[in-house]
């Protein structure tokens, strides 16, 4: 039963070496052709935008306007008394001074 794998394997081994002797071949080739196209892609191109001047608004010369505020003088005022601190009643300020 050895006998008949051992030679089995065999002529096998022997079928794939004679097969690849038998393809074995030297070749020698020569090619001279065009290359193939290149696409080169261009360089990219910033360009800074163009500067935008805008004009400042006209200056204009205003006149400090004077302001003018009531002026609340010391003394009567209907029936309260200012003291330049604060308003007092008629009963409080003749209380307050005892005249």
């Amino acid at each position: 039963m050895k006998v008949k794998v051992f030679a089995a394997l065999g002529a096998s081994a022997l079928m794939l070496i004679c097969s690849r002797v038998a393809m074995a071949g030297v070749s020698v080739g020569f090619n001279v052709g065009v290359p193939a196209p290149v696409y080169v892609a261009p360089a990219p191109v910033v360009v800074a935008p163009a500067p935008v001047y805008a004009a400042p608004p006209p200056t204009i010369a205003y006149q400090p306007v004077p302001v003018v505020a009531p002026a609340i003088f010391i003394g009567w005022h209907g029936d309260r008394y200012w003291d330049g601190r604060r308003w007092w009643g008629r009963r409080e300020w003749y209380g307050h001074r005892h005249w």
